[in-house]
C-alpha cells in the first residue's frame, strides 16, 4: 500500500502567512502539517509516499522534509488547482495497481488510519472514510450511512441528512481513478472527491466508514490554527515540548508551551497555549495563546500578546510593530 499527500491548495484564507510559504509547512506545536501526515502513514508501515503540489511549493516542501528516514518520497505536481478529485488523477501512474491511503496535507488527523487500510486491503472495501460528528454540516462533505455501509455523500448540503463530515482521511482501491475520470466539475467548478465517492457507491462497490471523536482539524483559518495548536499541546507529553537548545533567563513557562530549537527568552510568561518556532528571541513579553513563527524577534511588548499569531521574521518592539513576513 502507498501513501498519499495532498498539498498543492494555496491557503488563502491564511493570508499573509501562506503568501510565501505553502498551507501544509504551518506549524502546529511546531511540527508542519506535512510532517504529521507523512508520520501518520509510516505508523501503517507505509514507506512509499507520493506529495501532490504546485510547482511553486516544491523547493520550500523539499528543503523542509529533506532526506526523510526510510521513507521514499515522490513529488507529483499539479499545476491547477481544480479539486481533491484532479489531484488524485494526478497521482495514477504513481499509484498504479495499488491500494492507497490519501490525507490532507492541511488536515490534522490524530486518529490511528489502522481501520481504513484494513478496510480496503482485507474486508473488500473499495473504499473507507474517517467521518466525524459537526456541528456545522452545512459546511462540509456529509455522509448519510446505512449501518456499516455509506449509502450517499452530498458536498456542503443546505438540509444534510446527517451530523457526520467527511474528514481528510481516506482509503481507496484503484476503482477511484475511474471514477475521478468520470465526474463533472461541481458548481463551483472543481472536481469534488465526494462525486467520486458517490460514482463509486453507484457502482454498488462497498463504501465504508469508521466515526472518530478525535482531533481532526481542517487547518484553514486562524482560528482553527490556534485551536489546532491548543489541543495538539494538549497531547504531547510536557518533557518533548522544549527543546534542549533554549535558553530561557528569568522566564515562566505555563504549561502547555512548545519552544523550538535556537530560541531564546528573557524576563518573559509564556502561556498557557504557546508555540514558539525555531531561532526566535523574546525579551520581556507576555504571551499566551499564540502562535510565534520562526525568526522572530520580540521586545518590551507593553501589552499581553494573546489569541494571536506572529508572522515568520517578525520584528516587535514597544507598541510598534515592523511586519516582514505578516502579523496578525
Amino acid at each position: 500500500m502507498k501513501g498519499l499527500i495532498l498539498c498543492a491548495g494555496k491557503g488563502t484564507r491564511l493570508y499573509p502567512f501562506t503568501l510565501k510559504h505553502p498551507k501544509t509547512l504551518i506549524p502546529v506545536a511546531n511540527t508542519p502539517i506535512l510532517q504529521s501526515c507523512i508520520e501518520k502513514l509510516t505508523e501503517q508501515g507505509i514507506r512509499e509516499i507520493g506529495v501532490v503540489i504546485h510547482p511553486s511549493q516544491e523547493s520550500d516542501i523539499r528543503e523542509c522534509l529533506g532526506e526523510e528516514k526510510d521513507v521514499t518520497i515522490t513529488y507529483i505536481y499539479q499545476n491547477e488547482a481544480k479539486g481533491i478529485s484532479d489531484a488524485v488523477k494526478q497521482a495514477e501512474a504513481y499509484i498504479e495497481d495499488e491500494a492507497f491511503l490519501l490525507l490532507l496535507g492541511d488536515n490534522l488527523i490524530s486518529d490511528s488510519l489502522r481501520e481504513l487500510k484494513i478496510d480496503v486491503e482485507e474486508r473488500g472495501s473499495h473504499a473507507s472514510l474517517l467521518l466525524a460528528e459537526v456541528a456545522n454540516p452545512q459546511d462540509y462533505g456529509i455522509a448519510e450511512v446505512l449501518e456499516e455501509r455509506i449509502i450517499r455523500l452530498e458536498e456542503k448540503p443546505r438540509i444534510p441528512k446527517s451530523k457526520l463530515a467527511v474528514l481528510g482521511a481516506y482509503a481507496f482501491k484503484g476503482s477511484i481513478f475511474a471514477a475521478v475520470s468520470d465526474i463533472k466539475p461541481s458548481a463551483r467548478g472543481e472536481y469534488e472527491i465526494t462525486d467520486a465517492i458517490q460514482w463509486v457507491i453507484d457502482q454498488n462497490l462497498p463504501v465504508t466508514y469508521h466515526v472518530t471523536q478525535k482531533l481532526n482539524m481542517d487547518v484553514g483559518t486562524l482560528e482553527r490554527w490556534l485551536e489546532s495548536n491548543r489541543k495538539r499541546l494538549d497531547e504531547i507529553p510536557s518533557k518533548s515540548l522544549k527543546h534542549e537548545s533554549v535558553i530561557l533567563d528569568n522566564c515562566t513557562l505555563i504549561e502547555p508551551v512548545s519552544i523550538a530549537k535556537g530560541s531564546v527568552l528573557k524576563d518573559c510568561t509564556v502561556g498557557p497555549y504557546v508555540s514558539i518556532s525555531a531561532d526566535s528571541h523574546i525579551e520581556d513579553c507576555r504571551i499566551e495563546n499564540s502562535i510565534i513563527l520562526s525568526g522572530v524577534h520580540l521586545q518590551h511588548i507593553a501589552y499581553s500578546l494573546k489569541d494571536t499569531v506572529i508572522g515568520y521574521r517578525s520584528v516587535m518592539a514597544g507598541l510598534h510593530a515592523r511586519k516582514e513576513g505578516g502579523n496578525q
